[in-house]
C-alpha cells in the first residue's frame, strides 16, 4: 500500500518482555515490501538478539557498540535518522519516554530521533503502576503536543508481572496498521478536530434466536476506516456488527447486531459527527414474525414472510446538516458506477463508494478492495486494487480535497 518513495521504516526495540512481540511485527513489515532496519538498546538485547531481527530483516541490528565505532563514512544516528520515513519505538519504556520527553540523548536510539525529522510511533509497554505514575503520563503528555510522535494507547489486560490492568503494548497487526498509515500520509493529522461516524459489517434479521437473514460482509472495510480516521486524528465512532476483529484502541466502538439496532445507534451519534461513512451492509428486508423460541424444523414456514427494513442512510441523508458529509457505499456487480449514482442522488448523499463484489480478492471478506468514488459535483476517482486500508486513506484524501 506504500508510496516506494516512503516505505523505509526504522524499529527501535527497548527493554520489556514485550520485546519477543516486535519480531512477528519486523516480519510483517518485510513480507509487505517495507524496507526495515532495527535498533536495539542495551536492555532490549537481554530479551531478544541482534541476529534474530537481522534474520527477520534482511539487514544488519544495530546497538550502541555500533554507536561508538567509528567504522561508518558518516556518524550512523544520522545516517540512520535522515533514511527512515517513520521511526517506530516498541516497546517504549518509561525510561527511553522520559528521555524523548526531555530532548536527551545518550544512546544510538535517542540520537537518531533527534537526528531525524520523519514521524515516529510510539507504542508503551509496562507496568500498571508505572504506566499510570504522574510523572510517566506527564512525559506522555509532553510529547503527544509535538506534532512528530504519534502515540498508542495501551491495552488492559494480565500483564507479565501478572498484574491485570492498563500499560499493555498493541499488538502487532495494530502497530503495522498504523505505520502503513504514516507511510500514506507522512504524518499528517488532518482529520484533527473532526468526529467520525462510522458503520461496518452485515446486519443479521433474526427469525429465532438461532436463525437469521444476513450477508458475507465481514466489516473489515469498516475497520480501516475507523483506523485510518483514528490515525489521522479524528475521534471515531464504529458501530459494527459481530466480527471476528477488535475495533482500534482509542476508538468508541458500539457493537450491534440487527437493521435496527445500528439505526438507533447512528441517530444517536448522528448530531456530533462531521463526517458519517456507511460501510456497513445494511439488510433491506427481515422476517416479519420472530420467534423467541427455536424453531423445529418442521415448523419453519413454507414461504418466510418478510417486511421491509427502514432505510437507515436515506433517513440520516434527511437529518444531517449542512456542514456534515454523508458518504454511502455500494456494493455491486456488473456495471457499478450506474447503480452507484442512482443511490448517490436517489439517497440524497455527498458521495458514494462503488465497489466490485463479483470482481477476484475484492469486496466482501477480503482484505482488498478496489472501487470509484463519485460526489453530488460529478467528480470520479477510480482506485486500482489495493488494501482496504489504502482505500480507506484514498477515501479521506478525497473527501478532504472535494469538500
Amino acid at each position: 500500500m506504500t508510496n516506494p518513495k516512503f516505505n523505509r521504516v526504522l524499529v527501535a526495540i527497548g527493554g520489556g518482555i514485550a520485546a519477543y512481540k516486535i519480531c512477528d511485527l519486523i516480519s510483517k513489515l518485510f513480507q509487505t515490501g517495507v524496507e526495515v532496519r532495527v535498533i536495539l538498546t542495551r536492555s532490549a538485547q537481554e530479551f531478544i538478539t541482534p541476529l534474530t531481527v537481522a534474520t527477520l530483516s534482511r539487514h544488519q541490528a544495530y546497538t550502541d557498540d555500533d554507536f561508538w565505532q567509528p567504522t561508518y563514512s558518516r556518524p550512523l544516528h544520522i545516517e540512520l535518522g535522515e533514511w527512515a520515513d517513520v521511526i517506530v519505538i516498541a516497546p517504549l519504556t518509561a525510561n527511553t519516554l522520559a528521555k524523548l520527553a526531555y530532548g536527551m540523548a545518550d544512546n544510538l536510539l535517542t540520537n537518531t530521533v533527534l537526528a531525524s525529522t520523519c514521524p515516529v510511533l510510539l507504542a508503551p509497554a509496562m507496568n500498571t503502576d508505572m504506566w499510570e505514575q504522574l510523572s510517566v503520563q506527564r512525559n506522555w503528555q509532553q510529547l503527544s503536543i509535538d506534532s512528530r510522535y504519534h502515540g498508542m494507547n495501551t491495552a488492559s489486560g494480565l500483564l507479565a508481572c501478572d498484574r491485570v490492568g492498563a500499560g499493555r503494548m498493541a499488538e502487532p497487526p495494530e502497530i503495522l496498521a498504523y505505520i502503513q498509515s504514516l507511510l500514506h500520509t507522512q504524518g499528517k493529522r488532518d482529520l484533527v478536530g473532526k468526529r467520525v461516524l462510522i458503520s461496518a459489517g452485515g446486519t443479521r434479521e433474526h427469525l429465532d434466536p438461532v436463525r437469521f437473514i444476513g450477508n458475507p460482509s465481514t466489516g473489515k472495510m469498516g475497520l480501516a476506516l475507523s483506523q485510518a480516521a483514528l490515525h489521522r486524528g479524528a475521534r471515531v465512532t464504529l458501530v459494527h456488527t459481530p466480527a471476528n476483529w477488535e475495533a482500534p484502541l482509542g476508538v468508541q466502538a458500539i457493537s450491534v447486531i440487527s437493521a435496527d439496532q445500528m439505526h438507533h445507534a447512528l441517530l444517536e451519534y448522528l448530531a456530533n459527527a462531521d463526517i458519517i461513512v456507511m460501510s456497513a451492509a445494511v439488510a433491506d428486508v427481515k422476517p416479519r414474525d420472530y420467534s423467541t423460541e427455536k424453531l423445529s424444523k418442521r415448523s419453519l414456514p413454507q414461504a418466510l414472510p418478510l417486511e421491509p427494513v427502514p432505510d437507515i442512510i436515506a433517513q440520516l441523508a434527511e437529518l444531517k446538516q449542512s456542514h456534515q458529509i454523508l458518504i454511502g457505499f455500494a456494493a455491486q456487480t456488473g456495471n457499478i458506477v450506474n447503480s452507484a449514482l442512482e443511490k448517490l442522488q436517489n439517497k440524497k448523499l455527498d458521495a458514494i463508494v462503488a465497489n466490485p463484489i463479483d470482481r477476484a480478492d475484492s469486496g466482501f471478506g477480503s482484505d482488498r478492495n478496489q472501487a470509484i468514488f463519485l460526489d453530488n459535483q460529478g467528480h470520479q476517482v477510480e482506485i486500482a486494487l489495493c488494501s482496504k486500508l489504502e482505500m480507506a486513506h484514498q477515501l479521506f484524501d478525497f473527501v478532504i480535497s472535494e469538500f
